[in-house]
């Protein structure tokens, strides 16, 4: 239930209300009468028939941009600082995002497995995607729903040499086009608060507390024992049996940092008691970098869109998406190619679309550290994009760049978008790839999972972390290389399985 009282202890409790924290949180509760203790940072909006979530969390047309964590990335190594967005809600980046619904590659589940985690191969881990697929009520776009822009695009990948595929979720189609399942539902972006929450809000074993700011987690001996957060100005503890730490790709790693739990000498320097030296803690962090193409599109576009709307249809900024190759790739696929369009025109009558090519098996890996142990401070995040040492990144997304302009060059898809517009249109050298270089929201890796005998991995393969006894971390952090796909679907899959495996 929802409810201001806190209580003092909780058979278990899970930080963080996110894509992973939600289901978690939500999969324990219906499991068996033992209580579980939501903490989200961010605001719960309730259960959604009560009316009050906020219409940009809803709308599964386009992104959404409130209620952000505000992180930002460091300057470094030839880039400037930039946004990284993170959603500070419950539902957690489920509630933000463009709602595509993919699963990534074998190779990559394979490859986790064969780094020493057991039950995480590709066989094994269809069950928990396809149990996340049936709760997000994901879908397939119906042809009429399908915007001349996406229709246009999916014709022009075909004719650049990327075929159509009935299915982006095969995990052993490398190569291909087509429109992504989605997890809107009746143009609702269906969370992972709305899917794993809602259906036990009413239960007496289940609390969850919004608005409460984690400090740390509190250890005695090699057992962690309770939470400690502010909320309201106020700080409290709650003794737990055990804890699930689900704050996220970045907030798991600044939690466990803050708690005294990583590596000892960084933690000393900054004044914070070592409990365990666990030097893989927030070390791995990578993600998807990309760039953007612009266009403003063409009278002939605008003309298309209008008449679309006129039927009464909606405009969905997501739609058709691509896995390719370039000319590096020695496995699966290592590019996205994804068509944006906004979901109406801007103030002058003009659509705005966009074509973003994404590195989708990065070699380069960043860091995430503490200013300090001020719970209030974010953290120094360095994403490390294009510091591999043979610069493979790099050449990979300069493919990706010169694939998508072909996308780009084919008629009639041509003649609908126009000409690149001057500020990506110049775009060509390593060098600008570094300045101009965005995230793809798929931030993981900085808790990773591994054997204990990998002196990087923070947890086991059951996302128990090495050292200590009743705390798991379970979200994207724990991702020891990130699939290629958006990772929403893949972190859920491992909270689907996670929870499935606990007793």
């Amino acid at each position: 239930m929802r409810t201001s009282h806190i209580p003092r202890y909780a058979d278990t409790v899970v930080i963080g209300g996110g894509t992973a924290g939600a289901a978690v949180a939500g999969l324990l509760a219906e499991r068996d009468d033992r209580s579980v203790l939501l903490l989200e940072a961010g605001p719960d909006y309730g259960h959604l028939r009560e009316g009050r979530w906020p219409g940009d969390l809803l709308d599964g047309r386009v992104l959404a941009s409130t209620h952000d964590w505000t992180f930002t990335s460091a300057a470094a190594n030839g880039q400037p600082n930039h946004e990284l967005q993170r959603a500070k809600v419950i539902g957690g980046c489920s509630a933000h995002n463009g709602c595509i619904a993919i699963w990534g590659s074998r190779a990559d589940y394979d490859g986790w497995a064969s780094a020493g985690n057991d039950g995480w191969s590709t066989a094994e881990v269809i069950p928990y995607f396809e149990r996340a697929m049936a709760r997000l009520r994901a879908r397939e776009y119906a042809p009429d729903e399908v915007t001349p822009f996406h229709g246009a695009c999916l014709d022009a990948m075909l004719a650049t040499g990327i075929p159509r595929t009935a299915n982006l979720n095969d995990l052993d189609e490398d190569v291909g086009a087509a429109l992504a399942p989605v997890n809107n539902h009746e143009g609702i972006r269906w969370s992972t608060a709305l899917a794993y929450l809602d259906p036990v809000r009413a239960q007496s074993n289940f609390t969850i507390v919004g608005d409460a700011l984690v400090e740390k987690i509190n250890l005695r001996g090699s057992q962690a024992v309770s939470v400690s957060f502010i909320r309201d100005g106020q700080e409290a503890t709650v003794a737990a049996g055990r804890i699930f730490l689900c704050a996220g790709a970045y907030g798991s790693p600044i939690v466990l940092l803050r708690s005294g739990i990583g590596p000892a000498d960084e933690l000393a320097s900054l004044g914070i008691p070592v409990w365990l030296d666990l030097p893989g803690v927030g070390r791995n962090l990578h993600d998807h970098p990309g760039v953007t193409m612009t266009h403003h599109g063409t009278e002939l576009f605008t003309s298309l869109m209008d008449d679309f709307i006129a039927t009464g249809k909606t405009v969905f900024t997501e739609q058709s998406l691509a896995k390719a190759r370039s000319k590096h790739c020695d496995a699966a696929f290592d590019l996205h190619i994804a068509p944006l369009t906004a979901p109406a025109p801007d103030a002058d009558g003009r659509w705005e679309c966009k074509l973003y090519v994404a590195l989708m098996a990065p070699q380069s890996r960043g860091r995430l550290t503490l200013r300090d142990g001020n719970p209030q401070r974010n953290p120094v995040i360095d994403t490390g994009y294009f510091t591999d040492p043979g610069d493979h990144d790099l050449a990979v997304l300069l493919d990706g760049i010169a694939l998508t302009r072909e996308v780009a060059r084919q008629q009639p898809f041509a003649e609908l978008i126009g000409q690149e517009l001057d500020e990506t249109a110049g775009m060509l050298t390593a060098e600008d790839l570094r300045r101009n270089s965005l995230h793809y929201f798929h931030p993981a890796g900085a808790c990773k999972m591994g054997p204990a005998s990998d002196p990087d991995a923070v947890v086991d393969p059951m996302g128990r972390v090495h050292g200590l006894e009743g705390l798991h971390v379970v979200d994207a952090s724990i991702m020891p290389t990130v699939p290629r796909a958006n990772t929403n679907l893949p972190t859920l899959m491992a909270a689907e399985r996670i929870a499935a495996m606990l007793t």
